[in-house]
């Protein structure tokens, strides 16, 4: 009897791990569908394993053996997939064996010269061309100009690009690109040529790609998958009606023993589910992930009134995921996103990643628009006043909320795409950005589309050569065209000085940017744009670009170091309760139209005296300091004061500088390091030159950032400063107005403009301003 009763407790004491033992499946590039499945006789494809882990109970384990597993569909998991609470499935490679998943095909043809150094090889799959990979390496469409990896802008550009004195050379230029920076930088578009009209230009489909739809830059611009243009060594283009595939080998390839690849796919994982109906307790974990199709022509839909239009989707897409998560896993050679969540997605988390040479962004939040309460969708759009919806937050549960992205390596991304980022958030809430290191983006690290719904915590991230292939942004950058918000400057400030409270009904939560490290040598390291509000921003290391805050409500930056550079207040709102102290400055401020300063400018660090004595000259900082900073090894990136300093005595507290980026020794091992600047202690700036012109002060338009407080595509111009009320300038002009003609004449500079004034006949004559991000032709009286 007491054998037995010992017997029954052991048994007792196993059945819980009877109940969670795994299942274990095998899948090999070498294996058959009608295997069972084990290690020795695997599965050949992912959505075997899946179908018969479908009639599994318990924790699922799907081990990828060694190999490339081309995919003519993407692996999708649905509800029928999920894992219950602790009994998660599991799709990983097995004992660090390099499993890769792929959306390409390996080509199998033969080649022949053809001529000038070109081969050419008969296709005989039917399959879509839009990348080429050889040996692993992507190869180039033929393009003009030629790819030059030292230019900034798009890898080469040429004015002449779609010139028609270009397009006589093609015969058929049909089902070519055209890809070109916005005519402001503010991102790109990109067009599919579909033929020349009977003048000889061509013919051009797209543009949609920005939200802000001005036009395309007259120089920064390239096309491609031009046959005359197949001229140089990697270029390589395909006729599709002969399906015939030419390419220009580099001196060394061995052609005939080459691997040839090119992606059929857009999407390699899915998670689809629904609130309802959610994926859930689904992990994937040490995989690669590459070669995918391009997405830039399926870029669309424009994301509220920020400058950005997205396609929802990506190499691995989450719709609809509950406590599902990608780990330590590869994502590179991709033609679009990376990973995206679209829509409803809970407590989500990607970790341990390295994730590089991307078309478009790393990772992607996006909600609902219709889980927005009265949106705008275009910069220029607003919601009457008395129509706006007052009810805070959002109306469905239909976006991304509680996710985590942390310690991930993202590099070279944008490489099609250049409105893309590191990390883009919109319509989403409580995303977790932290410890990830992110560098060589053409735009933003880390961009916030808007004020919906907040919560986000931006931390210990390090962010570094960013606003590579635009302009007028930041290593992170955000938008708070909410609601509320009005494109008319003055309209705008009447709406928040009378209804304060609508600029908090989208932004319900605080955004934290907290314990970061940023470098922007194109822009500002950290960049509050277009009503931006509700941020808390705190013990962030700036490097070179210094903090922007545009209009906006209810900011509070403290205890920040911006070395080399200083803090951007650009045309604030006269109620915007902000609050700038406890910061360290390397030069005077540099304000741009600011008439009010928030709540409290005050207990701030200076360089010198004369920076401060400007400061206290505009009413703020009666209570901040001067004096040399001295760091305690900047050399080696270390930027904490020393003991003594006089920094201490204004509140300012020393922060960590070892836990910037990424954690995980295998890619902190990978990561490019940031390259620390040469210490450069400013003082005041230089005089410039502000004149009265008939009741208006003015100056040249030369800096970034009143470049970036206007909103002009480039530094050219005369600024209106001031206006005095009664004046003749009065009746035509407004502070931050940009003057570009007058009398029909162009004024680039203030000697334009006198030049211009001097050579009015009458008391009447035109004007043309840039006002509120447009232009406007006006007929005045003198």
């Amino acid at each position: 009897m007491h054998i037995i009763k010992r017997l029954i407790v052991a048994f007792a004491l196993l059945w819980p791990v009877a109940l969670l033992a795994q299942t274990k499946f095998y899948v090999s590039p070498k294996g058959n569908d009608a295997n069972p499945g084990t290690q020795t006789k695997p599965f050949a494809s992912i959505h075997k394993a899946l179908a018969v882990g479908q009639k599994t109970s318990g924790p699922i384990v799907v081990y990828l053996l060694e190999g490339t597993y081309y995919l003519k569909h993407p692996v999708v998991f649905t509800a029928k997939d999920s894992g219950k609470e602790n009994e998660v499935l599991t799709l990983t490679g097995f004992n660090n064996q390099k499993a890769t998943i792929s959306g390409a095909v390996v080509l199998h043809v033969k080649w022949k010269e053809y001529k000038k150094g070109i081969w050419k090889a008969t296709v005989k799959q039917d399959l879509i061309f839009d990348q080429l990979f050889v040996n692993g390496e992507l190869q180039r469409m033929a393009r003009y100009p030629n790819f030059d990896p030292a230019a900034r802008f798009l890898g080469g550009t040429a004015a002449d690009a779609i010139s028609s004195e270009r397009a006589a050379k093609w015969q058929s230029p049909a089902g070519g690109y055209v890809h070109a920076l916005h005519r402001s930088e503010w991102g790109d578009f990109h067009y599919v040529i579909t033929g020349k009209n009977i003048k000889g230009d061509l013919a051009l489909e797209g543009g949609w790609q920005n939200n802000r739809r001005i036009s395309m830059h007259d120089k920064y611009r390239f096309v491609e998958n031009v046959f005359e243009e197949l001229d140089t060594a990697n270029e390589w283009f395909y006729d599709k009606k002969t399906k015939t595939l030419y390419y220009y080998p580099p001196e060394g390839l061995d052609i005939n023993r080459a691997k040839f690849e090119t992606p059929q796919i857009a999407h390699l994982l899915e998670f689809k589910g629904t609130e309802t109906n959610p994926v859930r307790n689904i992990a994937v974990e040490g995989v690669r992930l590459t070669q995918t199709l391009r997405t830039f022509m399926q870029n669309k839909e424009p994301l509220l009134r920020s400058d950005w239009t997205i396609y929802r989707g990506g190499a691995v897409l989450f719709n609809g995921g509950i406590n599902c998560s990608v780990k330590n896993c590869t994502l590179d050679n991709l033609g679009g996103n990376a990973i995206f969540f679209n829509n409803y997605n809970r407590d989500c988390k990607v970790s341990g990643c390295l994730i590089a040479k991307i078309g478009a962004s790393a990772f992607c939040f996006v909600g609902d628009p219709n889980a927005v309460r009265s949106p705008s969708f275009e910069y220029n759009q607003f919601v009457p006043l008395a129509q706006i919806d007052r009810t805070p937050g959002p109306k469905t549960n239909n976006y991304p909320a509680n996710c985590l992205v942390f310690d991930n390596l993202m590099y070279d991304l944008g490489l099609t795409e250049k409105q893309s980022a590191g990390v883009q958030l919109s319509m989403c809430q409580d995303i977790r950005v932290s410890h990830n290191t992110i560098y060589d983006v053409p735009r933003a690290g880390i961009n916030v589309n808007e004020g919906t719904w907040g919560g986000h915590v931006i931390e210990f991230n390090d962010v570094f050569n960013t606003v590579k292939e635009s302009g007028d942004h930041g290593s992170f950058n955000s938008w708070g065209r909410d609601r509320y918000w009005h494109p008319d400057k003055r309209v705008l400030d009447s709406i928040v000085e009378t209804n304060f409270d609508l600029t908090m009904l989208d932004v319900v939560k605080p955004i934290t940017i907290r314990n970061n490290r940023f470098r922007c040598d194109h822009g500002w390291d950290i960049d509050l744009d277009d009503g931006s509000g509700n941020y808390r921003i705190y013990n962030n290391l700036c490097l070179n670009g210094g903090i922007k805050l545009r209009e906006g409500v209810n900011r509070l930056v403290e205890n920040n170091i911006m070395i080399n550079n200083t803090f951007h207040p650009h045309v604030w709102f006269r109620n915007s309760k902000d609050v700038f102290r406890h910061n360290i400055v390397s030069n005077g401020y540099m304000p741009i139209n600011i008439t009010t300063w928030g709540r409290s400018t005050d207990h701030n660090v200076f360089p010198d005296s004369a920076s401060l004595k400007a400061a206290q000259g505009r009413g703020t900082d009666s209570n901040s300091v001067c004096g040399t900073l001295i760091f305690v090894d900047p050399q080696q990136g270390d930027f904490r004061l020393r003991e003594g300093s006089v920094a201490f005595s204004v509140g300012f507290k020393n922060f960590a500088m070892d836990s910037f980026g990424v954690v995980s020794p295998a890619l902190k091992v990978l990561a490019k390091n940031v390259l620390l600047p040469s210490i450069i202690i400013s003082g005041k700036a230089a005089n410039e030159e502000i004149i009265d012109f008939i009741g208006a002060k003015v100056k040249d338009l030369a800096t970034q950032g009143e470049r970036s407080a206007t909103g002009m595509d480039d530094t050219r111009g005369v600024l209106v400063i001031e206006v005095t009320a009664g004046s003749t300038a009065a009746g035509f002009l407004q502070p931050n107005d940009v003057i570009l003609s007058f009398n029909n004449r162009q004024v680039n500079k203030l000697h334009d403009l006198l030049d211009a004034r001097r050579s009015v006949i009458g008391t009447e004559t035109d004007v043309v301003l840039f006002r509120n991000q447009k232009e406007l032709k006006l007929h005045i009286k003198l």
